[in-house]
């Protein structure tokens, strides 16, 4: 510690006097920072902790290189400490099958949107059974089976057909790429979308494709629900992009095909729309890391899906994501494997893109 000459006053207590109102302040709150700094770190020189003004402290300044590179230290710590959040009183892994599970009761209760409750409960134990197998048997650890409810109950939702196998042979392939298919580590296909796209190629299955009624309460409520998850997770990029897209490309398609913008916009109100923008495409295990490239990729699905209806194609979304999804994450793998590694101590050059969308998970993909 440096050293004042005998006789002089003793250094005042302001700093001691601020790090005192930050404690009791962070006390109140009951929100633990996510990086704390050690009680025995240096003091930050010359730092007001509260308000970040600087306050001089010319009584005690640091005489050696060691306490300048210490005080240093301490303030890049203090500028990188992340902002208090609330933590959630549930695993948020847990917030997907919440969600959707809300979505399934209320257009059930309300408008009778499932085929049966027998073939949509089959769908999920033969999506959750193929996950418990498949993991024991790949690592031998008893999976988290957020993502494995998820998948399920996207099959049980979305598919529609009169016999039972389709149900439970749609949700096992759904699994069962999630451990096949993969490049260098990555999921290229979002399961249910996958599985739901190679069954509607056999021509096994239809989809659901009516609308759940035309009070636009319904609509208001699950949009708005789905919204503030999706904010919060920061992904709402990925599904505001897509809309805007969809809505201009409606227009353009009433320009050319001369049908009413009213019809071509209608689909994006129907309750496959709601599991496609806030579950499908926002999946956090099978989409680009960089958020513009996340905006990129909504706009291309939009835009190959805007292709396929000019073709008169009623399963367009399913495919458009089937055939741009898988594309654009070889893309941006290649594109990586290209890039100089990190320095030691260092990120690379597209970390803070990745940052946001790995930090907090999206629903589809929460549990993977």
């Amino acid at each position: 510690m440096p050293q004042t000459s005998p006789g002089a006053s003793a250094p005042p207590s302001t700093n001691a006097s601020f790090e005192d109102a930050a404690r009791e302040s962070t006390a109140l709150e009951e929100v633990p920072l996510e990086t704390d700094v050690p009680e025995d770190a240096p003091p930050v020189f010359g730092a007001d902790t509260l308000n970040g003004s600087a306050t001089h402290d010319v009584t005690e300044p640091p005489h050696t290189a060691q306490d300048v590179e210490a005080s240093t230290s301490a303030r890049n710590v203090s500028a990188a400490q992340p902002a208090p959040r609330l933590a959630l009183p549930f695993d948020p892994r847990y917030i997907a099958p919440v969600f959707i599970t809300c979505v399934l009761l209320v257009g059930q209760l309300t408008f009778r949107v499932l085929e049966s409750y027998q073939q949509t409960l089959l769908a999920i134990v033969a999506s959750i059974a193929t996950e418990i197998v498949l993991s024991k048997a790949t690592t031998g650890k008893w999976p988290h089976l957020a993502s494995a409810y998820v998948s399920g109950i996207s099959v049980g939702i979305l598919v529609r057909s009169t016999d039972y196998w389709p149900y439970a042979l749609c949700s096992m392939i759904a699994i069962t790429s999630k451990y096949v298919i993969r490049y260098k580590g990555r999921h290229l296909w979002n399961p249910s979308n996958f599985a739901i796209a190679v069954m509607l190629l056999t021509g096994s299955i239809a989809t659901l494709s009516i609308q759940w009624d035309n009070r636009l309460w319904a609509m208001a409520i699950i949009w708005a629900l789905g919204s503030l998850i999706i904010w919060n997770l920061k992904r709402f990029h990925i599904c505001a992009t897509y809309v805007a897209s969809f809505v201009a490309f409606a227009f353009l398609r009433s320009a050319i095909t001369g049908h009413s913008w009213q019809s071509e916009i209608a689909p994006i109100t129907g309750p496959m729309y709601q599991l496609f923008i806030f579950f499908m495409i926002t999946d956090p295990k099978t989409t680009v890391k960089t958020k513009w490239g996340q905006c990129a990729v909504a706009f291309a699905v939009a835009a190959m899906e805007h292709m396929l209806r000019l073709h008169q194609n009623i399963h367009a979304p399913y495919y458009a994501l089937f055939l741009v999804g898988p594309v654009a994450n070889l893309l941006e793998i290649w594109w990586n494997s290209r890039r100089p590694a990190a320095a030691p101590g260092g990120t690379s050059s597209g970390s803070s893109g990745a940052s946001a969308s790995e930090a907090a998970p999206a629903l589809a993909g929460s549990a993977r």
